[in-house]
């Protein structure tokens, strides 16, 4: 099965690339690596925005964090089709860095990047799905999301 059929059996349409909002580019390519800039959680077209342990639980970072997951794949489908192939493409998902917004006494961030590597795994399989993962708390991300992810994948 294809990730595009995969994609539309979990019934998940790809967003556009976002535009950065700083001086940065949304991907860059080196070798067969693509590093992905880290996106932020967003809800009807805004930041998610709260803090983990003060007013957000962890499933509803861990679905913050699955929706990052679904922009992520829009812009790893971008650099792979510039790379020339799409995301049938993707030799393996290599690492994932998650960021969550969250009190100092917080200590479930794992377990709210779940909602990211389960996708991945969804999407892609184990073979190419399971990646290396860090999942850090942080005092704040930018525009008070409560979630913000990078990727690095691997081309075939």
């Amino acid at each position: 099965m294809s990730v595009y059929d995969k994609l539309h059996q979990l019934g998940i349409a790809l967003p556009p690339v976002a535009v950065p909002a700083a001086a940065y580019v949304p991907f860059v390519q080196t070798g067969k690596l693509v590093f992905i800039s880290g996106h932020i959680a967003k809800r009807d077209g805004k930041p998610w925005t709260g803090q983990l342990g003060l007013n957000t639980t962890t499933d509803e970072g861990k679905a913050a964090a699955r929706a990052i997951a679904i922009d992520l794949l829009g812009t790893l489908e971008a650099a792979a089709r510039a790379a020339g192939t799409d995301l049938d493409g993707v030799k393996r998902i290599v690492k994932v860095m998650s960021l969550v917004n969250s009190t100092p006494t917080y200590t479930e961030q794992h377990l709210v990047t779940n909602g990211a590597s389960e996708l991945f795994g969804e999407v892609f399989g184990p073979a190419i799905g399971a990646h290396a993962r860090s999942a850090f708390g942080v005092a704040q991300i930018p525009m008070g999301a409560c979630v913000e992810i990078e990727l690095i994948a691997e081309l075939a």
